[in-house]
């Protein structure tokens, strides 16, 4: 390390001294340390710890301290996160690469024991129990039974992976939700490397990983390949971002949870608009925050659309590390090194600099919901029943849009008038000797779920204490009401046991099903039958009401088309009513057996009995105990097959876990790079393209080329799972890769979907077949695109799948950030039109065939190279600017991936 600024210092903490990178010294020279919002002093201290001369240099310092709150970012820096936190349905293609690269790594003569992660990493597999069965006490059983035995290839792969990686640790089915076990167990908040102290910080394959900022550690979702990057030791690369800055003040009214209060900062963040930025939380009113209630609006970020939301670490960051658990030597520490870097949070201390700022007082926060179709769609519980009514006119008026977007976007059609029968609609149910009219805004799903809000104690137990009061009163929930609670870790069922409510949420249909996401992403299980026949035969409008983050219309369950975030206790009442077009400030959630009306703040849950029962109920000791042995797993992961041996020994007939080609006969030195010749256009597409639209997400359709593949490997239909549960097959997602039935090529005017023209033979076909025709015959490919292409979420296979159809470069107006750079870190060529130039302006059709040159000799950042276009109106030339952004990336391209970088620096070690 350079330590240009001389900044290593000491630090005694008891008996022991630890090294750090000190920014009170920094501060001596440059006071700007001292203002900097709390979250980008992290990043300073990972900039000055880092510091070579080469990734990170004195340049990107000085950048960070002169920082300017209110420009628009353009300094690019290096994040080295200290540790990766991984779910299964991301994280299996990052173990499974590892998995290859042991191999490859023995058949170039190294050890193939040195691949491990370079960097600390954790995989809680959480994202695979679905909600079968309910309202039993069997459905636990059941539900994980049924896991284990659609998921037992990838798991028995994972469970090879949790023995043979050091520094890799698999928390097993069953156990909790990621960011639920990563806030109870798995945090740090101070991290010790040898002799050296500093941050935790983490990057997850999980939008929601932000969770963990509540507890002071920064740490955002990225997409796998960055993920990969960071578990083999390589930097993230971002831009030094603006940081808003939130001022909370007063207190929560009685009434009123956490989960109202992140649906009203969330509602707020979003019409502030914070895309692309930091929020950091500060004022007088932290102190009257639980830590649970900071992490359950740090979660939300996502939601609200920033990075991370932020709370530095103070007093209630270290009762929460002793109350979990944690060593007291790790709290000692994590005090001693927050209050010795200015990473500690005082009531009294100057307010840092922000970009832009907004406030909340707490007072003002009362009972809501969100959507019907997006988290930042507050609902106050008052106007539930006028909300709910709008909406239903909206959604009957204009029918279920056809080109609405998952986010509830427009491009509705016409609104109509709806005849009053419509909207009164009812459909008779039947069940076995049951009877029932159900309709419009049925409650068909109530669930708890979700890490938002099942990590967090006083809305758990309120709404045990709602059970039982409504329980006391002889109130049940609908017989249409699919009901369930899915706790985030094992540590809830534990509390809930101990206060005597479990009983009481079982009374009401609340068993527990499963300890994973669930709900929440859309693992709610199918309806019962006779309810889903009347849902389709009247057309009925149905809700859900979850504790969860996201509702977007089709998440949650194909037949509910509005999906309400609520806290714990409402979901509850909500089962208990029903309906969602009710007024529960005044109409009755039922009647008592005596026939009298019981209302919801009969059994509304004071603040008082809530403290009273987390303080006799909820103790240390209970995670302790669960988090024990929480690696073992219980006996279904135990009796797994464990494949012996460094090497993983793959399955020729698997089709959910396959060694990827990634590695197949790599020589040990790189070849020189090529210019490209003869490349056809495999794509054309316009502005805005996501990678939705690139990569495979979702069900496999029966006619794609995915679902040929699994048929022909004696997959049925009913077994075909999603493109997610089969991300470590990369003959799966291959064939996936631009396979999205909105895709619009333009060399095939008119059509959406997967599919080409082999340009030599002017043949229509998808895109799959074509890329192997051309890979056959030799011809690299090419996509050409608009403006933005990349942008939406990070996906790992947006970048793999482009790589594996053969194409060589992309060619757009620009790219989105991360794209981008996954681009370069699968060894594809990344090239930006000169400004004002584009597909449509220089007249190319997508039938010439393209020469990129320039890239074989003296290859750098940015280096302007020159495509010849040569159709049958003869050859255009033009310039680009080659991508390939930074050093590293570079490096990266000349291996042909970061893998193969990776791998080729382990071989020479």
């Amino acid at each position: 390390m350079t330590d240009s600024f001389g900044t290593k210092s000491q630090l005694k903490v008891g008996s022991a001294t630890y090294d750090l990178f000190s920014l009170g010294k920094l501060a001596k020279t440059h006071p700007a340390v001292n203002r900097l919002p709390f979250s980008l002093k992290v990043l300073l201290e990972n900039l000055l710890r880092h510091e070579d001369g080469r990734v990170v240099k004195r340049e990107h310092v000085e950048k960070m301290l002169a920082w300017d709150p209110k420009a628009t970012p353009d300094v690019e820096i290096s994040f080295h996160p200290a540790r990766v936190l991984l779910q299964d349905f991301t994280g299996v293609p990052a173990v499974v690469d590892l998995a290859a690269m042991r191999e490859a790594l023995a058949s170039m003569g190294g050890n193939p024991d040195k691949i491990n992660p370079r960097n600390p990493a954790d995989l809680v597999i959480d994202h695979s129990v679905q909600i079968d069965s309910f309202a039993t006490s069997a459905a636990f059983k059941e539900n994980a039974e049924l896991e284990f035995e659609r998921n037992r290839e990838r798991y028995a792969f994972l469970r090879w992976g949790q023995s043979a990686f050091k520094g890799f640790g698999v928390v097993p089915p069953d156990i909790g939700i990621c960011h639920q076990v990563n806030l109870e167990f798995l945090a740090h908040v101070t991290f010790r490397q040898g002799s050296t102290v500093y941050p935790d910080t983490l990057v997850g394959t999980d939008s929601h990983t932000t969770m963990i900022n509540g507890l002071g550690v920064v740490g955002w979702g990225v997409g796998g390949i960055e993920a990969e990057a960071a578990l083999l030791g390589q930097p993230i690369t971002m831009l030094i971002p603006q940081v808003v800055g939130f001022k909370l003040s007063g207190k929560l009214p009685a009434g009123a949870t956490a989960t109202d209060l992140v649906l009203t900062v969330t509602q707020m963040l979003r019409k502030k608009g914070v895309v692309g930025k930091f929020v950091e939380f500060y004022g007088s009113g932290l102190k009257n925050l639980s830590l649970p209630d900071r992490a359950t609006i740090a979660n939300m970020a996502p939601e609200y659309g920033a990075t991370i939301g932020f709370f530095p670490v103070d007093e209630e960051s270290l009762n929460y590390l002793r109350f979990t658990g944690r060593p007291d030597d790790l709290v000692a520490l994590t005090e001693a090194y927050a209050k010795e870097q200015g990473l500690w949070r005082r009531d009294d201390a100057e307010d840092p600099i922000f970009s832009d700022t907004l406030e909340l007082d707490l007072s003002t926060v009362v009972p809501s919901l969100a959507g019907p179709k997006r988290p930042q769609d507050r609902v106050p519980l008052k106007d539930m029943k006028s909300g709910y009514e709008k909406s239903l006119v909206e959604m009957l008026s204009a029918g279920k849009s056809k080109g609405e977007d998952e986010e509830g976007g427009k491009g509705k059609a016409a609104a109509a008038a709806v005849p009053p029968e419509r909207l009164a609609q009812t459909v008779t149910v039947k069940n076995g000797r049951q009877s029932y009219q159900m309709g419009h805004g049925a409650v068909v799903i109530a669930s708890i779920t979700s890490c938002t809000n099942t990590s967090n104690p006083a809305v758990l137990v309120g709404a045990g204490i709602l059970a039982k009061k409504a329980v006391e009163r002889g109130l049940n929930p609908k017989p249409w009401v699919k009901t369930s609670l899915a706790p985030g870790s094992r540590v809830v069922s534990e509390y809930l046991r101990d206060a005597g409510l479990l009983p009481y949420l079982e009374a009401v249909g609340f068993h527990i099903v499963g300890y994973g996401c669930t709900t929440c992403i859309g693992n709610s299980g199918p309806l019962t039958e006779p309810v889903a026949n009347a849902v389709t035969e009247g057309d009925l409008v149905v809700a859900a009401v979850l504790s969860g983050n996201r509702n977007f219309e089709g998440r949650i369950n194909p037949h509910v088309r509005m999906n309400y975030l609520a806290s714990p206790p409402l979901v509850v009442a909500y089962a208990l009513a029903g309906e969602v077009g009710m007024d529960l400030d005044n109409e009755p959630l039922g009647n008592d057996p005596n026939g009298r009306p019981v209302f919801l703040k009969d059994i509304w849950p004071t603040n008082e009995e809530i403290q009273e029962v987390i303080r006799t109920s909820v103790k240390p000791e209970q995670f302790r105990s669960q988090y024990a042995n929480a690696m073992e797993g219980d006996a279904l992961w135990q009796q797994l097959p464990v494949g012996k041996g460094s090497t993983f020994q793959w399955d020729d007939t698997s089709t959910y876990v396959r060694k990827p080609p990634f590695f197949d006969n790599l020589p040990k030195e790189p070849k020189a790079t090529q210019d490209i010749h003869g490349a056809h256009v495999m794509a054309l597409l316009g502005d805005s393209v996501t990678t939705d639209h690139i990569s495979p997400a979702g069900n496999i359709a029966k006619t794609s080329p995915a679902a040929k593949y699994l048929m022909a490997n004696g997959v049925e239909p009913k077994d075909f799972n999603s493109y997610g549960a089969r991300r470590g097959n990369h003959e799966v997602m291959v064939r996936g890769t631009f396979a999205n039935i909105r895709l619009k090529n333009l060399l095939v005017p008119g059509v959406e979907g997967g599919v080409t023209v082999h340009i030599p033979t002017r043949e229509r076909m998808s895109i799959y077949d074509a890329s192997m025709k051309y890979q056959a015959e030799g011809t690299p490919l090419v996509v050409l695109a608009g403006a933005e292409y990349g942008t939406g979420s990070s996906r790992d296979w947006a970048a793999k799948g482009t790589m594996l159809l053969g194409v060589k470069a992309v060619i757009a107006k620009s790219f989105e950030r991360i794209h981008r750079s996954n681009l370069v870190g699968m060894g594809v060529l990344p090239l930006q039109f000169e400004a004002g130039q584009d597909a449509q302006s220089l007249g190319l059709t997508g039938h010439e065939k393209f020469d990129i040159t320039g890239v074989a000799q003296d290859l750098a950042p940015q280096k302007k190279l020159t495509v010849k276009a040569t159709g049958e109106s003869g050859t255009k030339e033009f310039t680009v600017v080659c991508r390939i952004d930074t050093p590293n990336e570079l490096d990266y391209y000349r291996h042909g991936g970061i893998l193969q970088y990776v791998l080729r620096q382990l071989a020479k070690g």
